[in-house]
């Protein structure tokens, strides 16, 4: 194409705005909304893998795990509705690195529409997709025994703080997929911080019973801050300093890997 073509194309697109921004942004969020829609087998394997985890600490290792002053399930599920957004979140890493070898990436670059669309409208539909299938995982641990013990509200906030660190690690996700770029490696690689985080944490036993070693790691990461503040919203407990250090890791989680995906999405466009 010669430049004097590319002015006049320039000139046809129209300057980009936030109402274009946003149309774009809600368009690509359609678009992978109805994706799931019509393959519902994305859904399912967000509730089953949690699911089958729930149903095994309850059931086939919770009789050996004893913790002073709660029960065992009461202690152990909410964990496993924070595991669940991580494991659904995986998918953002598998889905986005299938974009980039497939080229539909590059046809969502040729289109003028706002660069941060494409990735915002990702997440926000995996967003979706996770709540749901946490609202599933939910009203299983009800039936295998788990009770929230506060109020309403406390637990509302309890089940958007798990939320909002799930959608934050959408965006980890995402950077490993724009990373990584093959489908395959992007699936095994998302599955890392998944497993350190979760098993390196407060989720399935306390931290005082592990090596003193890797207390120190346990107790301060993202993921055991959190859990104990959810934990303490759903019982009644002390949420000071944990609810404030969990929204700080929430955000800033958030903050750093939405620039680095912003980033690497804008670097693979070269």
């Amino acid at each position: 194409m010669s430049d004097l073509a590319v002015r006049r194309l320039g000139a046809e697109i129209p300057s980009m705005t936030p109402g274009l921004a946003l149309r774009d942004f809600m368009g690509v969020t359609k678009r992978n909304l109805l994706r799931i829609i019509r393959t519902p087998q994305l859904l399912a394997m967000s509730i089953a893998q949690p699911a089958i985890i729930l149903l095994l600490f309850r059931y086939v290792l919770g009789g050996a795990i004893h913790i002073p002053g709660i029960d065992y399930v009461d202690y152990v599920v909410p964990a496993i509705f924070l595991e669940a957004v991580l494991i659904g979140g995986m998918t953002t890493s598998l889905a986005l690195a299938q974009d980039l070898q497939t080229g539909m990436m590059d046809r969502f670059r040729s289109l003028p529409m706002a660069r941060s669309a494409f990735l915002a409208g990702r997440t926000l539909a995996d967003l979706c997709r996770n709540v749901l299938a946490l609202f599933f995982i939910i009203a299983l641990g009800l039936l295998v025994g788990f009770r929230f013990n506060n109020t309403l509200g406390a637990c509302l906030a309890g089940i958007g703080l798990i939320i909002l660190f799930g959608y934050a690690f959408i965006w980890v996700y995402a950077a490993v997929g724009l990373a990584v770029k093959d489908p395959q490696t992007a699936q095994i690689a998302a599955m890392v911080p998944m497993f350190i985080l979760f098993f390196a944490s407060s989720a399935v036993v306390p931290v005082a019973t592990m090596p003193g070693w890797l207390q120190a790691f346990a107790r301060n990461q993202p993921a055991s801050v959190v859990i104990n503040s959810v934990r303490a919203l759903f019982e009644g407990g002390p949420l000071s300093p944990d609810l404030w250090q969990a929204i700080v890791w929430c955000l800033g989680i958030f903050v750093v890997f939405f620039f680095v995906s912003l980033n690497l999405y804008r670097k693979a466009e070269a």
